[in-house]
């Protein structure tokens, strides 16, 4: 029997759970089932804290990685046998543990230099359990996005590698995020953990009163992360609640330390506003539901109401918190509309307008186009598509925008050519499914 596990790449990068796995023989007669359960449990709830506490024990990204995979290698053969431990993280972390420390002695043993690089892993090992530099900060995962955003690192590898090691996402997942191919950053993130080891960067936090010098990219990486899980790139699952909700719990903390900051008052307004849909987002069979569609009376209306006041607290800011606050205001509007028709699209393309404005980012340029068709009809969407691909080359969701507003404008040739686009281009499930069936309807309606 085989069960599956995270498999290191040819690019150094751990595959978390959705990401590439390895199948793992753990012999005839063995009962994986309640192991399986238990390592699918522990890999979504647990990859990426673990992952944080050894990078930050060991401060070696490479070692961290490699003595997690081989953790959950190791309890994919024991636990059928064994049976699953009360507690699968502890046991996880153990095995991790004990891996990177025989890794750091057989490099030591290569290097003749075994007692000196040995002591130094065990002391900082026995350090981060006695006493903790980072003690102002609560959360392991959040001091090391704070040890990831140090400034020497180029800023997308700062954001690259707290991607990949805090909210534990695959290396393609970070790719569509930043709209390159995935070699591309594998390459970066690799760049990233070397210049860490070459600079000597050091995997501390910094004073509380320097804290706010890297708040932006902090800002940044979260809203990312809460990004990811609405919007996975591959597989079968449309919405990744769990990293959304571990996104917004981050940011919370984040208020916390850092109370009363405009950029993170207005992430947390985003997150909240955003994230009270996600009920209604997907159906009794995991199909997409479109915000139109949607049950208004599944949204968790405690969190529209903690968004719109904190959204109506902030007046006008300046760059990453305007920018998070008029997102903001864009879905405090779909937050206040008591159904689909009451929408005012209108005031959504004018957030939009001023959005564009000032980052010039083409993914605004798409939104504001939907919001233009839905307030002034889909002839003046499709004017401002033009001249998109270019700047977002393989991106499925440019299609299908085109393919839906030639639909509603009566050009049906048009539109079945771009669903075939973004059918092709689309990596998650879910999300085909979905397009294939608009693709349906619009070829029915073209006979």
């Amino acid at each position: 029997m085989t069960l599956t596990v995270p498999v290191v790449s040819d690019a150094g990068t751990v595959s978390p759970p959705c990401g590439m796995l390895r199948a793992v023989d753990i012999g005839d007669g063995a009962a994986p089932d309640a192991t399986e359960a238990a390592l699918a449990t522990a890999m979504r709830e647990d990859w990426a804290r673990l992952l944080a506490l050894l990078v930050g024990q060991f401060r070696r990204f490479d070692v961290a990685e490699d003595a997690l995979a081989e953790a959950f290698v190791a309890a994919a053969r024991t636990w059928p046998r064994d049976g699953v431990p009360a507690s699968p993280a502890a046991w996880l972390r153990t095995a991790a543990r004990r891996r990177a420390l025989d890794q750091l002695r057989g490099e030591a043993l290569a290097r003749r230099k075994e007692p000196l690089v040995v002591v130094d892993a065990e002391l900082r090992e026995r350090a981060a359990r006695e006493t903790d530099p980072g003690g102002h900060i609560p959360d392991e995962r959040l001091r090391l996005v704070f040890s990831c955003a140090h400034p020497a690192l180029p800023p997308e590898g700062r954001v690259a590698l707290t991607l990949r090691f805090v909210a534990g996402l695959p290396v393609d997942e970070i790719a569509r995020l930043f709209l390159v191919q995935t070699t591309t950053m594998a390459a970066r993130i690799t760049r990233a953990k070397k210049k860490v080891a070459a600079a000597g960067i050091p995997f501390e936090v910094p004073p509380p009163e320097r804290l706010a010098e890297r708040l932006d990219v902090v800002a940044a990486v979260l809203y990312l992360a809460f990004t990811a899980g609405y919007s996975p790139g591959t597989g079968p699952q449309l919405v990744r609640s769990d990293v959304a909700g571990e996104a917004i719990r981050l940011v919370r903390m984040l208020d916390e330390l850092l109370p009363g900051r405009p950029v993170i008052r207005a992430l947390l307004a985003l997150m909240l506003l955003q994230h009270s849909r996600r009920d209604a987002r997907v159906g009794p069979d995991g199909e997409l539901v479109l915000l139109d569609d949607q049950d208004r009376s599944r949204w968790h209306h405690d969190e529209i109401d903690e968004g719109l006041e904190l959204a109506a607290s902030l007046p006008p800011q300046n760059g990453q918190a305007e920018e998070y606050r008029l997102q903001a205001l864009v879905a405090a509007e779909h937050a206040r509309a008591h159904a689909a028709e009451a929408t005012d699209w209108s005031a959504i393309h004018g957030h939009y307008a001023r959005l564009e404005a000032l980052t010039g980012s083409p993914v605004v340029r798409l939104a504001r186009a939907v919001a233009l068709a839905e307030a002034d009809g889909p002839e003046a969407g499709l004017v401002l598509l033009d001249g998109l691909d270019a700047d977002l080359p393989h991106h499925h969701r440019l299609a299908a925008t085109r393919a839906e507003l030639l639909a509603r404008a009566g050009r049906p040739t048009e539109a079945l050519a771009q669903y075939d686009v973004a059918i092709a281009q689309c990596g998650n499930d879910a999300e085909r499914a979905h397009l294939e069936a608009r693709r349906a309807e619009a070829a029915g309606r073209a006979r």
